[in-house]
Parts: structure tokens; C-alpha cells; sequence
């Protein structure tokens, strides 16, 4: 059975900085392309960040320049630099490894809670 874990979200200050990691077990994600989510309050989970097995890298604009997904392959780990952190950024987020046309492929974990406040 195929487990994500996410863990790092906290409340921080805005321009402060976070590192979230995201561990699976029962899946090896050395085969897959990686990404993180985030589901705003109110509003629906969306694709923010993506590194492929070569370690491209892609952004949504919101987040360009002060997020960087990382993966390390021995840890079966996908990780999520935050900084310069705005409220905008308030949201929980989620990773999962990514399919075809950008489809998650796993069940979703519980996510981390990051609050960024004024």
C-alpha cells in the first residue's frame, strides 16, 4: 500500500522561509516525475511545482523564483524550499508522483499546514 507523508508546513512570518518533505513508502519514486500541491482555503488542490526523473524542474508564475522542488533519490523523498514566503501562500500542501496529462497517481496523503501571516 502506497503511503505519502508530508511534513515542514508551520506558522511563519511573511518573508520568512520553510522546507517541506514529502516521504513514500510502498512506491519507489525514482520511476515517476514528482510534484507538489497546495490547496488554498476555500479553493481547489492545484499543481505548483514539478521535477521530472531528470530533475527539470517547472513553476506556476505565483511561485517562481522563491519556491524550489528538490528530490532525493535515496530517500524516496520530494522536497519544497519556500522562501520569501507571502499569505497568498497559506494552504496545505501535497505531493504525489504525476502520470499522464499531469494526473496524480496515488491516494492522497494528509498533507502539511503552512500559514504565512502578515
Amino acid at each position: 500500500q502506497v503511503q505519502l507523508v508530508e511534513s515542514g508546513g508551520a506558522l511563519v512570518q511573511a518573508g520568512g522561509s520553510l522546507r517541506l518533505s514529502c516521504t513514500a513508502s510502498g512506491t519507489d519514486f525514482s520511476l515517476n516525475t514528482l510534484g507538489w500541491y497546495r490547496r488554498p482555503p476555500g479553493k481547489e488542490r492545484d499543481l505548483v511545482a514539478v521535477i521530472t526523473t531528470a530533475g527539470r524542474t517547472s513553476y506556476v508564475d505565483s511561485i517562481k523564483g522563491r519556491f524550489t522542488i528538490s528530490r532525493d533519490y535515496a530517500k524516496n523523498t520530494v522536497y519544497l524550499q519556500m522562501n520569501s514566503l507571502k499569505p497568498d501562500d497559506t494552504a496545505v500542501y501535497y505531493c504525489n508522483a504525476i502520470g499522464g496529462d499531469y494526473y496524480p497517481i496515488h491516494s492522497w496523503g494528509r498533507g502539511t499546514q503552512v500559514t504565512v501571516s502578515p
